[in-house]
């Protein structure tokens, strides 16, 4: 069985680039925004559940979800983002526990869950270590509009609808601070991955450079 080891962050904190990096050392990663786009493709019964509660105004020309405009649809409105979660997270869920437990069952010893909204998904515990990744707000902000073109008040709505950074810290067990250039940062996820390889009783041979 493969030990699952959890990775998160807020928007634009650079999560990505170390799933990445973790990714080119060999560690398979289960990416929860995949499986989220994976459980509502058509003819899924996610699928079904969403065009049922949100109606077919969120399905793009070609007949799929479209992302955006059922985030715009849920935006701000609990009642409406609780429906969506109570929709799609047990199947992301049960999808995730299914492919951790195919790369436990090839002969990994690890297994990265990158999930965005893993501790608010109260889920934390069960994916230990932790590793969460951070960078200012500011850098966050840059990042954001660099990459989506967003005004700051579409950029700043968009962190704050998430939990603070300094809460995730507070219950991490190893934190990257993206704050650096790209080898930099490489290197302090290799640091961590070493770390969780001697935490967990893992050969970091397995992982080379």
């Amino acid at each position: 069985m493969a030990h699952v080891f959890g990775l998160t962050g807020g928007i634009a904190s650079g999560k990505s680039t170390v799933a990445g990096r973790l990714r080119a050392r060999g560690v398979p990663i289960v990416d929860a925004d995949l499986l989220a786009r994976e459980v509502v493709e058509p003819g899924t019964p996610g699928y079904r559940a969403i065009v049922d509660a949100f109606g077919e105004s969120v399905l793009a020309l070609d007949r799929r979800i479209d992302r955006k405009e059922l985030a715009r649809v849920v935006f701000g409105d609990d009642e409406r983002r609780m429906k969506l979660n109570a929709i799609t997270h047990p199947l992301i869920t049960a999808l995730a526990a299914t492919r951790c437990k195919e790369y436990g069952d090839k002969g990994e010893p690890l297994v990265c869950w990158e999930a965005a909204l893993l501790i608010e998904n109260g889920v934390a515990d069960a994916f230990r270590p932790l590793v969460v990744v951070a960078a200012p707000e500011l850098l966050q902000l840059t990042r954001i509009r660099t990459r989506d073109a967003s005004s700051r008040e579409d950029a700043l709505s968009r962190i704050r609808a998430q939990k603070p950074l300094a809460e995730k810290i507070a219950v991490a067990d190893f934190v990257i601070e993206t704050t650096g250039t790209l080898e930099e940062n490489a290197q302090k996820t290799d640091e961590v991955l070493a770390q969780i390889c001697a935490k967990v009783g893992v050969d970091p041979a397995r992982y080379p450079l």
